[in-house]
């Protein structure tokens, strides 16, 4: 008797036919794009499984495509029946037919099904009449059986939180033995690919497989940019956004300029209008986006060579960080600023807004988004992503800032980074706000 089976179900991945689930958060060529990379990622682990594979396909599609993914070695055959459950027994019984001591069948949407997973499942089969492998969301992702029972498919329906809880209740009325792999996540929803993504985070193997990458690579990025009276700045910002305009989201958010500012917006550009308040026009931007990552940029910044790629590459390990910053300046001291504003975000974890924050959205505002502060509203963020014990990364490049605020000689310099230094020591100590903001002269 020939040993260990593998089905694994899965529909064919055409676009707007798989993963319909995820739309509109994907479209449908993306949706077919990452069921390609978990079918990659399925082979990769068969490779390591001691098992004969079976791929079985949803009727009417053309089940020659997953020759690409698996090979011509491997069985292909459509999948038999109305319910899932009846076409999931069918399945099984049309292997053990061919022979098969001990049968498993999975789905193909769990990224992080491993080898080790199957193996064990094998293995407990040995011993145990049915394996099951739960899913967090109250399914299941893996069947394993000896001899096949057609009562375990037949519940009322498969598309709820609690099929493998009426699973588990069918196998103990039938009296048979039952062993579990561990509980795995699958991929269906939109909030699937978030929790991933956190996932990958912790577990850097996740990034690296063909599944992870995809996902980095289709973080969607959102710029918001709060403006006010940027008529010297606003043109060199815009020629910048317009070349990116094609790959991320871009919102310009003014706070009730009086100058030429809004009129120099190209039309392409989405402008919102708030009250005036750098926190207050960054929250309303943020709540108007639709991206994967916010990343809040100053008018005045000029940056690096591909930013986006820098903030995905920041973002692969870590859920908030920022720029590098510099100044265009010779100034000795200015050059000094900028060194310590890089340690102070390594060894005090504080970033300030002219490093160009970034942060995953669902994040920002859990930690309720920039607090309501007339000045500060940085500074307190970071201090709030400091106490959540938050890791904050930063990027290779530099984002260039005008040292506008910064008057000329080097004794008055001396003096700004002095004040603006006490500044903080006086927020820290609960001087009120509003009179720390009155040393705040505004440069515009």
């Amino acid at each position: 008797m020939k040993q260990n089976a593998w089905i694994i179900f899965t529909r064919v991945p055409l676009p707007g036919q798989t993963k319909t689930r995820l739309m509109p958060y994907f479209t449908p060529t993306q949706c077919a794009a990452l069921h390609c990379c978990m079918l990659k990622d399925l082979r990769s682990v068969k490779e390591k499984v001691k098992a004969d594979l079976f791929v079985a396909y949803t009727p009417g599609e053309k089940g020659r495509m997953l020759q690409r993914f698996f090979g011509s070695k491997v069985h292909y055959f459509p999948q038999e029946g109305e319910s899932m459950g009846e076409r999931m027994y069918r399945a099984f019984c049309r292997v053990k037919k061919r022979g098969y001591e001990r049968v498993v069948l999975t789905g193909s949407d769990i990224p992080e099904l491993s080898a080790a997973d199957i193996s064990d499942a094998f293995r407990q089969l040995k011993k145990k009449d049915v394996v099951l492998g739960k899913t967090w969301d109250g399914g299941y992702y893996l069947i394993g059986m000896k001899q096949i029972r057609q009562e375990i498919f037949e519940l009322p329906g498969y598309g709820h939180g609690h099929v493998a809880e009426d699973t588990v209740a069918q196998i103990h009325r039938l009296g048979l033995s039952l062993g579990y792999t561990k509980s795995r996540y699958d991929l269906d929803e939109p909030k699937d690919i978030q929790l991933f993504r956190d996932r990958m985070r912790k577990r850097r193997a996740l990034s690296q497989t063909r599944t992870g990458k995809y996902l980095l690579s289709t973080l969607r990025i959102s710029i918001i940019v709060p403006i006010y009276n940027e008529e010297k700045t606003i043109v060199k910002m815009t020629e910048q956004l317009m070349a990116l305009k094609d790959r991320c989201e871009i919102l310009l958010v003014d706070g009730g300029s009086t100058d030429r500012t809004r009129d120099l917006i190209p039309p392409e550009l989405t402008l919102l209008r708030s009250e005036k308040g750098r926190a207050e026009q960054m929250n309303c931007g943020a709540k108007h986006s639709t991206g994967d990552i916010l990343f809040f940029l100053h008018c005045d910044s000029i940056l690096p060579e591909r930013p986006l790629y820098q903030i995905k590459k920041v973002m692969k390990h870590c859920r908030a960080g920022c720029f590098g910053i510099a100044f265009r300046s010779r100034n000795f001291f200015m050059w000094t600023c900028g060194v310590i504003s890089n340690h102070r975000i390594k060894d005090r974890k504080i970033m300030f807004g002219d490093q160009g924050i970034f942060i995953d959205r669902a994040l920002f505002f859990e930690v309720g988004m920039f607090p309501a502060l007339p000045i500060m509203e940085d500074y307190q963020f970071s201090l709030t992503l400091k106490e959540r014990g938050e890791k904050l990364g930063i990027t290779e490049k530099r984002i260039y800032t005008s040292h506008r605020r910064f008057p000329e000689g080097t004794i008055p310099k001396l003096r700004l980074m002095w004040k603006m230094n006490r500044m903080r020591k006086m927020y820290r100590d609960g001087v009120d706000i509003h009179m720390i903001s009155q040393m705040y002269r505004d440069v515009r």
